[in-house]
């Protein structure tokens, strides 16, 4: 029986951008499955104040740095700082979702990020979107009409509600059973845990 890991993704989550160039990898080598699950992050992030960078210039310095850092460290590509905040409507979260749906999330996810860290594009803009889709193959149009639909709406909703549930208040966020795993460092510790039980 393979072991599953759930792997709660917010694009807009900078550390994120570490985990979805490090986390399949890992888990692969593992034997573990990871079950990628978008969510909105910044919803339940507003609910609970917890906005840990608006007005925090000198913990937004840190941030970029440590994340430079960490890239550094793991080999995950980093071009400096990209635009930030970005993705104000959730609109490649949503895309995500879709691609969860469909099986190709994890290609989608880190094309996103690369637009977006690399390229320093928001990969939520359609203007982004669009050639993001084309080099994996899919129709934009078909796609971004896709994730407006009530049903993707709702699926993304939902799966920010069983975000709410678990008590997941940020991205990345790895669940191993009922285990709560936040953070890309926190990567490994999960892996490990899930491996063992």
């Amino acid at each position: 029986m393979i072991r599953e890991l759930d792997f709660f993704i917010f694009i807009g989550s900078t550390y994120t951008h570490l985990a979805v160039n490090r986390a399949e990898a890992l888990a692969g080598h593992a034997g573990i499955a990871l079950r990628w699950r978008p969510f909105s992050a910044r919803t339940l992030m507003i609910e609970q104040n917890n906005r840990p960078f608006v007005g925090k210039p000198v913990k937004l310095a840190y941030m970029w740095r440590d994340v430079e850092r960490r890239a550094q460290r793991h080999g995950v590509p980093f071009a400096g700082v990209p635009p930030y905040p970005i993705d104000m409507d959730e609109r490649a979260n949503r895309v995500a979702t879709v691609a969860a749906a469909e099986g190709w999330c994890p290609a989608f996810v880190r094309a996103a990020y690369a637009a977006w860290f690399l390229e320093r594009k928001d990969p939520g803009a359609v203007e982004n979107l669009a050639p993001v889709l084309e080099r994996l193959g899919h129709v934009p149009r078909e796609v971004l009409a896709r994730a407006d639909a009530p049903d993707i709406r709702e699926r993304y909703a939902a799966e920010t509600d069983t975000a709410r549930r678990l008590g997941i208040f940020g991205s990345p966020t790895f669940l191993c059973g009922t285990e709560v795993f936040w953070g890309d460092d926190r990567l490994e510790d999960a892996i490990d845990w899930c491996s063992a039980h």
